[in-house]
Order: structure tokens, then C-alpha cells, then sequence
């Protein structure tokens, strides 16, 4: 197909969408106040915050871990929540997503609320016991609620005076204690907490939604109160969290958050009717026109380019290869753009070399999606694009992402996900989303180990990932582990070596023969599964700059250690030494083996497995410290451009729902820089 197609169909699309949106320019709408954040990293001046709230790689983490602590989140505009002149009133639904967790398993407090108020609400006094909301000094005063009034939803962890005596939610309006109370089974651990807070005017029905952890499982809850917001707050109303710590203390965090209401926005700044009437005319006009003159240079156009009949020649060609493989199945562009309210930006939660992703909702599938977009323009694009529908498409097993669908219209190519509730390892890891526990870590790691087996043994023919990363190791709703990112896979036969002659992956996870051998294998992904397991163990990076800004090698610190005799001062000093000490020196040491710099010498995934379930012994390390640095230190020497992100290859990577997808040059090698560019 020639590549000329492409640009002329994409300028066509382009004439034609300048046209739709000139004329939307100057047409009159009104707008809702709406927004959906998946990921607090890019939200500019959006949100006014007060106390010790502090944005930390793509979450808002609103209390810091000590007493006496104090955040606020509010949005930067008013919700009009009702009409003064025509009576109505604002339905709204407000969907969240939080953690609160306490490391220490011992005290609780205080917890997060979600609340409306008076304009000029002033911040809480120094009193966990409030929430951020109001401090009871504050609420002693008689005028006080009738000053400053308020309604808010509370997820409260502490028992003051007045609360019930275990965990639970309420309905607070212009005070702290209520009788609208549930109880809440909560995990305080990294596991999170979505909500979703409903008004319907018509019946003055305040509902909460809300999941918990009942038996280690994870439940939906409910509370409702009949609340008349109008009779008790003002016309415009602030809105947003607040949370406090007092003499106990836990963590709090905000991931994403949503809103929708059904008033506009914003107030009417007034005007002449009459030059509403001339700009409404004046500006219809000049549509009109736009829209004419656009059509018939776009019809005018489409019948001088008969190479756009190659596309759907491509198209075609592509649909009779896919269809062979039983799964999955084709969707509609139009479909998903309806999943996803054709794209909007508000639900758009990752950014990579290959595109966007996108979260949706399939009705027919009655389940949220993640939605990978790929741009045609790349040829690796397309190339990993085929990759993932045809070998990853097949692959079924309870660690691996599942894979739904695929798209190739309009310009694009998409792929369709199960969607990851928990993202990524690495923004847990590395990026503060919050602390996996030693049990959960482990879990992890031997749902990895799992899947890899898979791939390298069980599946009909031998898969090698070539990529495998924290940041491609996603986690359900659960924390059970999703290998992701099947762009850069291989197939190869069980009985033979790897037919690829071109190595692929991620600077930290290669091993040192990528410079020598320059073709990838199992052992190869062995190697890879070992960085990834001593990230787990010591919560580092593969790579990591010193002080000095010189380039820290995760494999060579921690064998140092082990040769020593000292391999548990590894261990992540977030855990606070609460970690099965076996469980951790076996994983330690399966990560030195995997990442032995003779690949002759690693063990196979089998061997893995067995070791993670003690099922085999563990094997000597011979004191190979020297010899593994050297070889070490000779890779980074060659790859040092790389993580320095000197020019040599321009690559990307995105999507903390679907796994990382990355675009490389001929060498496949990703820089640490482009590695880290991934979003929450």
C-alpha cells in the first residue's frame, strides 16, 4: 500500500474536522460542569489545595504519614447547585477512587471526606477528629454552621466519642456526628477504595456507593439520606476532599476523580438579546458557508484520490488474517468511539510513542475497557499492532491481560483490554500510589513466574515477551498479577532456538549478552523476570542515579550485599522489616540467579516456579562478584548514551491499564528516560 494514501486520507479527515469544529465554534451551546481525571500528574491550576497536599507522579496524596497532619482538594470553579430565579436544582454524581493505609497494622486515623460547602469555607483547625473539615473548636460556635455550612460524605477510620465503634461512612450536614451512619469493612492496606456519590433532586436522595473488604473479598456497599442541599446550601457551592491525621495517623491518597452535573457552569454575564441575536445570526452565517465550502472541497477531493481505495484494500487484508484466530473479536470504530465519548481527553489515561489509551465501557461486554490507540503513521506501530492480535490474541491464562478485541478504521489501529483497576507494578513501586505489603509482593512475583511459564512452556509454542518490566506487570482490582505489552513478542518452536536476530526490551532489564549475542531467548526473559523480582524485593529501580548523578545498577548492588553475607539489608525499607525473612532471601537469591551474566547458568522458568513455591532447593551462588561486575559494567558503558538519552534511538512508552507500548528503532533497545514516561 502505498504510504501516500494514508496522508492524503488524513488530510481529507483533517479539512473536514476543521470544518465540523469552525462550525461548532460559532454555534451557542451550553456547558455542564464535567470532568474525569484518571491521573492527577498534567491537572495544571484545576484544583486550589491547602495544608500538605502534595501531587506525586500522577495521585494526590493529601496527609502526609504523621500526626496532626491536614489536606484540602478543591475544585478551582463553583458548582451551581441551584437556580435562584427558576428554582432548579442540580442533579450531579461524583465517582472517586482513594486509599487509605497504614503500614504499622496498628492505629487508625482519621480518614477522607467528600463534601459541598459555603464559597468561603474557611480550613480546618489542627484536629484529625474533624477530617479536614472543621476542627470541634470551630463547630462550638453557635453561628458557625450557619456561616459556613456544609454536607459531605465521610469515610471516617476512627472512633471519636460520638462515631460508632468500628469503621464506617455517614452523612454529615453542618456537623461531624450523624445518624446517617454505615458500617464500612475496611482493609487499610495498599488495596484502594473506589466511591461514587449520586444527588437526584427530584427526590432530595443522597446516595453513596462505595466498595469495601469483607473476608479478604472485596464487597459493594450502600448508604443513602434524604438531604434538601437547597434548603442548606447556597446558590454556588465549593467542592472537593478533605482528610486529617491526629494523634494516630494513616496514609491518604486520591487517584482519579470524576464529576458530572446538570446545571451550567457558569453564570450568565448578561447582554442584549438584540446582539445575541445579530452575533447568533452573523455567526450561523459564516458556519454555513464554512460548512458548504468545506464539503465540496472534501467530495471534490475524494474523487481526485483513488489511492484511499488502498486503505481499505490493507484493511481488508488484515481483517482475513486476524479472522483466522478464533479470538478476539473484530469491533466497530464507531462502537468505541461511543465506549469512550469519541475520545474525550477526560478519558484519556495513557500517552505512549504509538498513541493513546483510553478507559471505556462496552455494553455489549457489560465491563470497562482499556483502549489502545495506534497511530497507522508508525510502521512499528502496525507491526507490533499485528503482533499483539496474533500471537497475544490466543494466549489465555489468569496472569496475562486479556485481550477483547481490535479496530483498524479511521486512521487507526485499537486494541481493547481488560482494564487493570490497580494499574501498574511500578507506580506502586516507584511512583507513590501507595505500599504493596510482603504478602502481596510475593503473590505478585509468583503470578509473574506463572505466566512466563506459560508462555515458555505450556502454551503450543514457545512465546518470548522480550519485554518484561515492572511497568508492564498490571494489577486487577484484586493485586493479582497481569503480564501486559505482547508488541514485541516472538514466537519460536519448543525444540529450537530463538529465530529473532534482533534483541528488544528495556536498558536495566537486558542482559549483558545483548551486546554479543544480539538475539533474545528464554533466557533472555529469565533475566528480565529477575530485575523485576529484586524491584519487588528492594522497591529500586533497575537503574538509579546516585548523588553524583552516576548510573546505580540494582543487580550489582544487591549481589554485593549477598556476597557479603548481608543480602536482607536489600530488603525495601518501606516494609519496616515486616516481611517473611524466608520468603525474602528466596527471592533475593532467585533474582541474583536469574540474572547471572552467563545465561548458561540461569535456571528455566520451571525452576523458578518451583524454587518461589519451595518446591526445590535453592542453588550456591558462587562468588562471582567481580566477573558480574565486569561483564555489567561493560553493557552500561556501551548503553550509556541510552540512559543518558543521547540521540541513537527515539522511543516512548504508555499505558499503566494495558501494559507499556514501546516504538524503537532497528536496535528494539528503550532508554530508562522513555521507560519512565508512563502515567497514572
Amino acid at each position: 500500500m502505498a504510504a501516500s494514501s494514508y496522508y492524503k486520507k488524513s488530510y481529507v479527515s483533517a479539512c473536514f474536522h476543521v470544518t465540523l469544529t469552525l462550525l461548532l465554534l460559532v454555534t451557542p451551546h451550553a456547558a455542564s460542569l464535567e470532568f474525569n481525571y484518571q491521573q492527577f500528574g498534567d491537572t495544571g491550576n484545576v484544583f486550589n489545595t491547602s495544608g500538605d497536599v502534595q501531587a506525586a507522579q500522577g495521585i494526590l496524596q493529601l496527609t502526609e504519614y504523621k500526626p496532626d497532619s491536614y489536606g484540602r482538594v478543591v475544585y478551582n470553579k463553583l458548582l451551581h447547585l441551584w437556580d435562584k430565579s427558576s428554582g432548579k436544582v442540580a442533579d450531579f454524581t461524583t465517582h472517586f477512587f482513594f486509599t487509605i493505609n497504614t503500614p504499622n497494622k496498628t492505629y487508625h486515623g482519621d480518614g477522607i471526606t467528600f463534601f459541598l460547602a459555603d464559597p468561603k469555607f474557611p480550613d480546618s483547625k489542627i484536629d484529625g477528629s474533624g477530617i479536614g473539615l472543621a476542627s470541634r473548636e470551630q463547630l462550638r460556635s453557635i453561628n458557625y454552621a450557619k456561616d459556613f455550612p456544609f454536607v459531605a460524605v465521610e469515610f471516617d477510620t476512627l472512633a471519636n466519642d460520638w462515631d460508632p465503634k468500628y469503621d464506617h461512612v455517614g452523612i454529615d450536614v453542618n456537623a461531624i456526628n450523624t445518624t446517617h451512619t454505615t458500617e464500612w469493612y475496611t482493609s487499610m492496606d495498599q488495596r484502594g477504595y473506589d466511591a461514587e456519590i449520586s444527588f437526584e433532586s427530584v427526590s432530595n436522595r443522597l446516595s453513596v456507593t462505595f466498595t469495601g473488604y469483607k473476608d479478604n473479598a472485596k464487597i459493594e456497599q450502600t448508604l443513602f439520606a434524604v438531604v434538601n442541599l437547597s434548603d442548606i446550601l447556597p446558590e454556588w457551592v465549593e467542592f472537593g476532599f478533605s482528610s486529617a491525621t491526629g494523634y494516630t495517623y494513616e496514609e491518604h491518597t486520591l487517584s482519579s476523580w470524576s464529576f458530572s452535573s446538570s446545571l451550567e457552569m457558569e453564570q450568565d454575564k448578561g447582554g442584549s438579546k438584540r446582539g445575541l441575536v445579530i452575533g447568533l445570526s452573523v455567526g450561523l452565517g459564516v458556519g454555513v458557508l464554512i460548512a458548504i465550502v468545506g464539503v465540496t472541497f472534501l467530495v471534490r477531493w475524494m474523487t481526485r484520490t483513488r489511492g484511499i481505495e488502498d486503505v481499505s484494500l490493507f484493511d481488508h487484508a488484515m481483517d482475513n488474517d486476524f479472522e483466522k484466530v478464533s479470538v478476539p473479536k473484530k469491533f466497530s470504530y464507531e462502537e468505541l468511539a461511543r465506549a469512550t465519548n469519541n475520545f474525550a481527553t477526560e478519558n484519556k489515561i495513557g500517552q505512549g510513542g504509538f498513541g493513546a489509551v483510553y478507559r471505556g465501557f462496552i455494553r455489549e461486554l457489560n465491563t470497562y475497557v482499556a483502549i489502545k490507540k495506534v497511530s497507522r503513521g508508525s510502521r512499528q506501530g502496525v507491526k507490533e499492532y499485528m503482533s499483539e492480535v496474533k500471537i497475544f490474541g490466543q494466549l489465555r491464562h489468569k496472569n496475562l491481560v486479556q485481550l477483547f478485541g481490535w479496530c483498524h478504521e479511521h486512521e487507526d489501529l485499537l486494541l481493547i483490554y481488560e482494564f487493570m483497576e490497580n494499574g501498574s507494578l511500578d507506580s506502586y513501586l516507584f511512583k507513590g500510589k501507595g505500599l504493596l505489603t510482603w504478602k502481596v509482593r510475593y503473590n505478585i512475583v509468583r503470578g509473574l513466574a506463572s505466566a512466563l511459564l506459560y508462555l515458555h512452556e505450556e502454551w503450543e509454542e514457545c512465546v518470548l515477551h522480550r519485554d518484561i518490566k515492572s511497568s508492564n506487570v498490571m494489577l486487577d482490582s484484586n493485586f493479582n498479577t497481569k503480564l501486559g505489552d505482547f508488541g514485541l513478542a516472538r514466537l519460536m518452536d519448543h525444540e529450537i532456538g530463538s529465530k529473532t536476530t534482533v534483541l528488544a526490551g528495556t536498558i536495566g532489564y537486558l542482559p549483558p549478552e545483548a551486546t554479543t549475542r544480539g538475539k533474545a531467548s528464554r533466557e533472555s526473559d529469565v533475566f528480565s523476570f529477575g530485575v523485576v523480582a529484586l524491584e519487588i524485593a528492594c522497591g529500586r529501580k533497575a537503574i538509579e542515579s546516585n548523588m553524583k548523578e552516576e548510573q546505580m545498577y540494582l543487580v550489582d548492588w544487591v549481589l554485593e550485599l549477598h556476597s557479603i553475607g548481608e543480602v536482607l539489608k536489600a530488603s525495601d525499607p518501606s516494609l519496616y522489616g515486616h516481611f517473611d525473612e524466608k520468603e525474602m532471601e528466596t527471592l533475593m537469591i532467585v533474582g541474583l540467579c536469574c540474572t547471572h551474566t552467563d545465561y548458561l547458568m540461569r535456571p528455566t522458568i520451571r525452576q523458578v516456579v518451583q524454587m518461589l513455591n519451595f518446591e526445590a532447593p535453592l542453588p550456591i551462588l558462587t562468588q562471582r562478584g567481580s566477573v558480574h561486575n565486569a561483564s555489567f559494567s561493560s553493557m552500561a558503558s556501551r548503553t550509556l548514551a541510552f540512559a543518558n538519552n543521547q540521540p541513537l534511538s527515539s522511543t516512548s512508552s504508555s499505558s499503566v491499564f494495558t501494559g507499556s507500548s514501546q516504538s524503537t528503532t532497528t536496535l528494539e533497545i528503550i532508554t530508562p528516560t522513555a521507560a519512565n514516561l508512563h502515567t497514572y
